[in-house]
């Protein structure tokens, strides 16, 4: 959640993954983590079997983690702000808020406080579903326990509200001080590996490294000298959900999609094939034909992690090296050198002897990655960011004695409902995600006999009674229609889901859940509402 920089890392971990195990308290809420991020749950899994913490899982959907949790708040899909407002009022109340951290180190507290006073657990249950009892328990836990660690992930930020749930979640780690100290913190699991690192670099519309602004004079300065050019902008790109509204208005012209997949990943896709082809000149670079390299006018063939050089930044802000095991195939080539090519083409000479090249660079223009090189990743296995100096041993978490804005700052949220809900027409709440056997639009993992052997299809998860009302057997085929499309599939009957909630996996071309979902956008942040549209489901007869 790029939104949130300035107080919270760029939405980065603020703690490690290893303080998982050492914390008395965990709450997951909007992460499927056994399936999404299997080593994570399983430090998950160790601090509540060896180190006795308590689990706290919020999840409309019956994931495996359930069963190791004390309580588990089933609540309606997009009302994650109601919640966590729910939890609140009971801390505050009770008497459970840290106040000398509250004091010390944050500001506008009376802010909250204002919002979250009418968020009795009775009133956040009528919103959310979850009884008021289990709201209670769960403040009650999360509050008393000695460290209380949060971990989300794409199920409270793929909302039109995203950038209000990832608030939330740091309002309710601050009024409870479980900020700045080991195993606490607010832990987004980003959604592949070099998420953060993508961020990082600046792959984002307004920055450059490091999270430094383009508006910035100063920041323009410095990236002119390090590359030895006039003119940069210092205007915000568009995001990647804009840009395709900007194809529509005739902004956009041209794309270069580079290791991206938006004909499978992308909501509504209807609306983005029109787009991609409505463009002049399409470039993708990627290491498989994608559906949306099949559209293409140039592809690049890319090379893969296993066939270059270079690093990665992974979910705990850890950089880590990645080593080449054999040559390129074929005609592929590392990204790097292709974009090296491509900048020359265009006029600016761009040449590097390897890829600890750009590192240096990096690190040479990015005060956070400033302390790491090649040799101590070698040395150390990895080092986490801020590493400001070549001494600094990395950060384990964030925020030890003040953040990086100065006080934490409280947000008073009201809860507001998705951007489509549930009529006469489409009566049912669709939501997406993935499974363990595939990831991301099943480019890669697809290709993989053993994997695609598990899961070959495509299917929607419906709850028995709703399954039976509408005379739908397991296994029979069935068709999904949202306002943006419609999609055929296998029929799974499973008490997974709730009995007005069905959920599809996103990874199958052929049964493209993102035909249906609503590309409703976060104000914030862009990021589309994945995770709550209206549905309708009937049996093919």
């Amino acid at each position: 959640m790029a939104g949130l920089a300035a107080s919270f890392g760029s939405g980065a971990m603020t703690n490690s993954i290893s303080e998982f195990s050492k914390a008395k308290c965990i709450f997951v809420i909007g992460s499927n983590t056994t399936e999404t991020h299997p080593i994570i749950s399983l430090q998950i899994k160790k601090a509540v079997k060896y180190n006795g913490a308590k689990l706290i899982v919020a999840d409309p959907r019956r994931i495996d983690l359930i069963d190791f949790a004390d309580v588990w708040m089933r609540h309606k899909s997009g009302t994650d702000v109601a919640l966590f407002n729910g939890m609140m009022h009971v801390i505050l109340k009770e008497g459970l808020a840290d106040e000398e951290f509250i004091k010390e180190r944050t500001e506008k507290f009376d802010e909250l406080k204002a919002v979250v006073d009418k968020y009795t657990p009775e009133y956040a249950s009528e919103i959310t579903g979850v009884p008021a009892e289990d709201i209670i328990e769960a403040a009650r836990i999360y509050a008393s326990a000695e460290n209380s660690s949060i971990a989300y992930a794409m199920g409270i930020t793929q909302h039109t509200c995203g950038v209000d749930n990832v608030r939330s979640s740091a309002n309710l780690a601050m009024v409870t001080g479980n900020m700045g100290k080991e195993g606490t913190g607010v832990n987004p699991l980003r959604g592949q590996n070099n998420v953060q690192g993508a961020c990082d670099m600046g792959a984002l519309n307004a920055v450059y490294t490091g999270y430094q602004k383009v508006t910035l004079p100063a920041v323009k300065e410095k990236f002119e000298k390090a590359w030895g050019v006039e003119g940069l902008s210092d205007k915000p790109g568009y995001t990647v959900t804009s840009s395709f509204a900007a194809v529509e208005e005739g902004k956009v012209k041209g794309m270069f999609i580079m290791g991206e997949n938006p004909m499978v990943s992308d909501p509504n896709t209807g609306h983005i094939e029109h787009c991609l082809k409505a463009l002049d000149f399409l470039v993708v670079q990627d290491i498989f034909l994608t559906p949306t390299a099949q559209l293409a006018d140039v592809v690049l063939p890319a090379a893969t992690f296993a066939e270059k050089e270079g690093t990665f930044t992974n979910t705990e802000r850890r950089v880590l090296k990645v080593r080449q095991a054999i040559n390129p195939i074929g005609n592929s080539k590392p990204d790097w050198k292709i974009l090296c090519e491509i900048a020359t083409c265009c006029g600016y000479p761009m040449d590097y002897a390897n890829a600890e090249e750009i590192f240096e660079e990096i690190a040479s223009v990015t005060p956070s990655y400033g302390g790491i090189s090649y040799d101590r990743i070698e040395e150390t296995g990895g080092l986490a960011w801020p590493c400001p100096t070549k001494d600094h041993p990395g950060t384990k978490f964030l925020h030890k004695g003040k953040f990086a804005r100065g006080l934490g700052e409280f947000k008073g949220i009201e809860w507001k409902a998705p951007a489509e809900n549930p009529d006469d027409a489409y009566p049912l709440i669709l939501s997406t995600g993935r499974s363990l056997f595939h990831y991301h639009t099943g480019s890669m993992t697809r290709r993989a006999k053993a994997l695609d052997e598990y899961l070959p299809k495509n299917r929607v998860e419906i709850n028995p009674a709703k399954a039976a009302e509408l005379g739908i057997a397991n296994g029979e085929q069935v068709k999904i229609s949202t306002r943006r499309g419609e999609v055929v599939t296998e029929a799974y009957v499973t008490e997974r889901v709730p009995e007005h909630t069905i959920f599809l996996l996103f990874h199958f071309e052929e049964a493209a859940a993102n035909r249906l979902t609503n590309n409703a956008l976060d104000p914030v942040c862009g990021i589309p509402e994945y995770k709550a549209c209206a549905a309708k489901i009937e049996k093919i007869s």
